[in-house]
């Protein structure tokens, strides 16, 4: 059973759930030993070809997977063929398989792979060595992987950490410092920041500039800022919305600041499978506010053909601030880490 993101997590205030936060506590020294024995003991895989990480220092919600669509776009745009690296989470294939986005579906191969195999070359594998090696063989020119700060099995190229920039009304990306499961870090701070090349701070559509507060935490550290743009307006006319992802209140966010006349919201925990009677229950929403149904283009690709009628999915992307600059930057440290 999946639960849903803890509101908690995200704020520096540790009065909130005090009781929660400290009897888990324990649970997350033992978490972020194993993981800090974990990397500290794998030597990576040559995959020899570039390979490009993007990870995130949380459990989820920083926006890493619409980051890393672009960078693919980005890396096709100069020429290259990359392929995007996953291991597939919620899927039932452990690979090494390339992702066919008219065969395969979000139950076989998770839902962010099929999201991402819509525009290019994808892989799932849970074993990330094979992956990068079909990867290789079928063409691919440059990895990136999704999600792969915590998973040492791969030599990187370039680390990058995509930063959820939002922390207005008291949020905070990081929480109190916590590591899972007493709070969102999926190991402390300072250990993750040393192991990145660079950090992405991804704003909101309608949030101007970064918090110096959080950008001073990087230290020397390049930081680029990104920001998630809808290609087109939210459907028309009231709506009801719904998302099964790790911060769905931002996509709540997002629809009312894009104009969106939503009438209710329904959450769901990161990487849901919704059923049919799930699906019901969103048309009985609907049918009560005279609304339409609108949901992320993520949770979209994981409903099945009849599930998806009449609910329309609201896609989101994530550009540069700077595209050039970050482009150049790319190309540099490739250079210098190719050499």
């Amino acid at each position: 059973m999946k639960l849903n993101t803890p509101r908690w997590w995200y704020s520096r205030d540790t009065r909130h759930a005090p009781i929660s936060r400290a009897a888990l506590k324990p649970l997350s020294w033992i978490w972020a030993g194993v993981t800090a024995r974990k990397i500290a003991k794998t030597q990576g895989f040559d995959a020899q070809i570039p390979v490009i990480s993007v990870g995130n220092l949380t459990m989820g919600g920083s926006g890493k997977t619409p980051v890393a669509r672009e960078i693919l776009r980005l890396l096709r745009q100069q020429g290259h063929a990359p392929s995007a690296l996953s291991r597939g989470y919620g899927g039932t294939l452990s690979g090494p398989v390339i992702v066919d986005p008219q065969h395969h579906t979000a139950q076989e191969v998770g839902d962010e792979p099929l999201m991402l195999a819509q525009d290019g070359m994808v892989v799932v594998s849970r074993d990330r060595i094979e992956g990068a090696k079909t990867a290789r063989q079928a063409g691919a020119t440059h990895l990136v992987l999704d999600d792969g700060h915590q998973n040492p099995s791969l030599k990187k190229d370039i680390a990058l950490i995509v930063v959820d920039g939002e922390t207005r009304n008291g949020e905070w990306p990081f929480g109190d410092g916590s590591v899972f499961p007493s709070g969102p870090m999926r190991e402390p701070l300072r250990a993750g920041l040393a192991r990145a090349d660079g950090v992405i701070v991804l704003l909101p559509t309608d949030m101007t500039e970064a918090d110096p507060e959080l950008l001073a935490l990087f230290g020397n550290l390049p930081v680029f800022t990104a920001r998630l743009v809808a290609p087109h307006t939210p459907p028309s006319g009231p709506q009801v919305g719904f998302a099964g992802i790790a911060k769905p209140w931002k996509v709540e966010r997002s629809l009312i600041a894009a104009g969106c006349d939503l009438k209710d919201f329904v959450p769901y925990p990161d990487h849901a499978a919704l059923t049919d009677s799930d699906i019901d229950f969103l048309k009985q929403r609907a049918e009560l506010f005279e609304a339409g149904l609108v949901t992320t283009e993520k949770d979209w690709i994981r409903l099945s053909d009849s599930q998806r009628e009449n609910i329309k999915a609201w896609p989101v992307c994530a550009n540069f601030d700077d595209e050039n600059h970050f482009t150049d930057w790319l190309n540099r440290t490739f250079g210098a880490t190719l050499n």
